[in-house]
């Protein structure tokens, strides 16, 4: 826990005893404490306002860290659906067990093994198959073995041992089930385990060496040619610098190079508050978006350390830093180029002919929640975003979203990290907490996500003014509706779908939603519990109606906060950077999960 705000926690560990108790500052509030059936232990709060339990605080975070979740021989995976899936040569020891999401059974051979039996006397033997990018298996045996090939042969000799890997002139060989195999969370800090399969799982391949060994050597003569052609090319065409490579990937750019590369800085994207973008060619053909920085005051070096740090983060969900220029006052960062824009141009436009449906809609908010849970949770420093809006949720060709300008907050104003009196932010989408003046936490981004959700479901603004002058207030309509039994969520989603859409997922997102808005910040949830119920890893409760929407039912033309009530205009305020050092501030987490 990162603050003691809630429970006062006191851990005990020595020699002989490992523990942990916990009591309530405040003695009116009931609390439980659990172990999950799916292998978590669960901090449960009982609120009185809705008479449920809600899930303060979980660990271990996703059911891949839990112990063998997915049983023998099975291997999980965070970014599948579901998570555990069994290797080649293996399936579901129960398939209605699978089908049902329960893995602790795990998966058994699809063949039996040559080795030991009396089918191998055909000169048959068992063979190993790869898996690559994995986290291993636990409990393995160090195998005395000077090469990867000894370390094979050594574990071919042996009939008990079902799988090995070669890392680091260390071999390890495991011996029975292999428990705990995950794939590697990035996709690439991972190591390859060869699992030992029959040799009927395996081709013959002598009848194909020729044909394979040909189309090899074709290929490698195509390519030969494809890249001297391209190579001739680039050289004559190379009239901008690439920049000069620093801090690992990241380049550092002239400005007469981005001059050249943006023609002048001729074709905008877009802009903002900090500054407007440009498209750009690099001499390698790759597209690029280009922001030229406003209100930068920066130094040299400090302006470097801060966007070296914006070039380590890293995920599918964010928006690569491809490098930067600065000489004198010109501050400019480079972004790879999205194809398919800002999230609101395809939302708010009734022209545009590109009309997102559910399946994408729903992809989107979940990739937007994964890119703030990494922001928050996974980064060395907690970095608060401050500014979740379509216009800042960028689609590449394929519609994934990338959230854009999480590192501006700690680019631009960073003496403002201590002073929470000034608003930053985009009206409509401001956490009440801005208004009070009190210290900004990661919930501040979740409530900003929430009042983005409501615009994904709907595709207009949330604020609209009717014909006879009164304000509609779209999250007001939305918890009306959940909160009735014989509610019609599809009555919610854009009119542009013709009501075509998964009417649990709808009326999952919307319940999301209407948690991330609630008024106490202690009762929304983190990015992570939204990205497990996004999934559908669990359930989630019916919400209280927060007590804002209430007065806005009560009085239908007066919104009920100053940023609710605006036109929703895309401008922001004044910047204050909460990044990293506001990271001590965030409370603890309670959750709509049931």
């Amino acid at each position: 826990m990162r603050l003691n705000y809630i429970y006062n926690f006191s851990y005990v560990s020595n020699e002989n005893e490992s523990y942990f108790t916990y009591s309530m500052y405040n003695n009116t509030v009931i609390s439980r404490f659990v172990m999950d059936v799916g292998g978590q232990i669960q901090q449960l709060t009982w609120l009185e306002s809705t008479k449920d339990w809600f899930l303060f605080w979980s660990q271990p975070k996703t059911q891949c860290e839990v112990y063998a979740y997915c049983g023998a021989f099975g291997s999980c995976n965070t970014k599948s659906q579901p998570f555990c899936h069994c290797p080649r040569g293996f399936n579901p020891k129960s398939k209605g067990d699978w089908d049902s999401e329960v893995f602790s059974g795990g998966c058994v051979r699809a063949k039996n093994l040559q080795c030991g039996n009396s089918s191998a006397v055909n000169g048959k033997s068992d063979r190993f198959f790869p898996s690559y990018y994995m986290t291993l298996p636990a409990n393995p045996q160090i195998v005395a073995a000077g090469s990867a090939q000894e370390c094979e042969s050594t574990c071919l000799t042996n009939c008990s041992c079902t799988a090995y890997a070669f890392d680091g002139g260390q071999c390890s060989a495991w011996s029975g089930d292999l428990l705990n195999m995950q794939q590697a969370a990035d996709g690439t800090d991972g190591k390859s385990i060869y699992i030992r399969l029959a040799a009927s799982e395996f081709s013959s391949s002598k009848n194909n060496k020729g044909i394979v060994l040909g189309g090899v050597l074709g290929s490698v003569v195509i390519v030969s040619l494809v890249a001297l052609v391209l190579l001739i090319f680039l050289k004559r065409r190379k009239t901008v610098k690439m920049g000069k490579a620093v801090e690992g990937s990241l380049m550092a750019f002239g400005y007469r190079d981005l001059q050249g590369a943006t023609k002048n800085f001729s074709e905008k994207l877009g802009g903002g508050g900090f500054g407007s973008v440009f498209k750009g060619v690099l001499p390698d053909s790759s597209v690029i978006a280009v922001k030229k920085l406003d209100s930068i005051s920066q130094g040299e070096k400090q302006f470097r350390s801060e966007v070296s740090t914006i070039g380590t983060i890293q995920h599918v969900n964010l928006v690569r830093l491809r490098g930067f220029c600065s000489e004198g006052n010109k501050k400019l960062l480079v972004y790879d180029y999205m194809p398919n824009g800002s999230l609101d141009s395809l939302l708010f436009s009734e022209k545009n002919s590109k009309v997102l449906d559910w399946k994408t809609r729903y992809s989107i908010a979940l990739g937007i929640a994964r890119g703030l849970n990494y922001l928050h949770e996974k980064c060395r420093d907690c970095i608060i975003h401050c500014d979740i809006k379509p216009e800042n949720i960028l689609l590449d060709a394929q519609f994934c979203p990338k959230v854009a300008d999480f590192g501006l907050a700690k680019l631009v104003g960073r003496d403002f990290s201590r002073v929470l009196t000034t608003m930053r932010g985009t009206r409509g989408y401001l956490a009440p907490e801005w208004i009070s003046g009190v210290a900004i936490t990661a919930k501040a981004d979740v409530y900003s996500y929430g009042m983005m959700i409501f615009e994904v479901v709907s595709g207009r603004r949330n604020s609209e003014q009717s014909e006879d002058g009164k304000v509609k207030f779209f999250p007001s309509n939305v918890a009306s509706q959940i909160n009735q039994e014989d509610g019609d969520s599809l009555s919610l989603l854009d009119h542009r779908l013709e009501g075509v859409a998964d009417l649990e997922e709808l009326t999952r997102i919307c319940k999301v939603a209407c948690w991330c808005i609630q008024d106490e910040e202690t009762q929304r949830p983190s990015m992570g519990q939204i990205v497990q119920i996004l999934e559908g890893v669990v359930n989630v409760n019916q919400p209280p109606i927060p007590r804002s929407l209430r007065v806005f039912d009560c009085q239908e033309n007066i919104v009920f906060f100053t940023e609710s009530s605006s036109s929703q205009s895309s401008q922001p305020q004044s910047h204050t950077s909460t990044a990293s050092t506001q990271s001590k501030s965030t409370t603890s987490n309670t959750s709509p999960r049931s």
